[in-house]
């Protein structure tokens, strides 16, 4: 095996839980080979340089490996190898996320029935 599609390496090595997925994220500008935008159905090949963002921050990693299938979690890992500098930064974004939370200011109490409409209201789904 040469190459595989973009979407499916990003979904065998469990970076978005589906194809669909990973094609949309390819679409929105959210994966990056070579600091270019990449398609769904680009090629990766092993070497290539992928910035990859999603919900879990965003990941500059090396491909290492090759598949089209999904596989376990531990398996997933070997095809690829994230920079030193891509986890030290998600770790510091983690971080400061985690204490922001001391910060936050939590409700007394549940909403009430009158509260909730406002919600619903502001929101703009009434």
């Amino acid at each position: 095996m040469i190459s595989v599609r973009m979407d499916k390496w990003l979904w065998a090595a469990r970076f978005f839980k589906t194809r669909s997925l990973a094609a949309r994220a390819c679409e929105l500008g959210r994966i990056q080979s070579h600091n270019q935008p990449a398609k769904a159905a680009r090629d990766v090949r092993i070497g290539d340089m992928l910035r990859i963002t999603n919900d879990g921050g965003d990941f500059e990693v090396e491909v290492l490996l090759l598949s089209d299938i999904r596989g376990p979690a531990s398996v997933a890992q070997t095809l690829y190898r994230e920079t030193e500098a891509s986890s030290e930064l998600r770790q510091k974004v983690a971080a400061e996320r985690k204490a922001m939370r001391q910060f936050e200011e939590l409700p007394a109490a549940r909403p009430s029935k009158r509260d909730r409409r406002r919600i619903i209201q502001f929101r703009g789904r009434g």
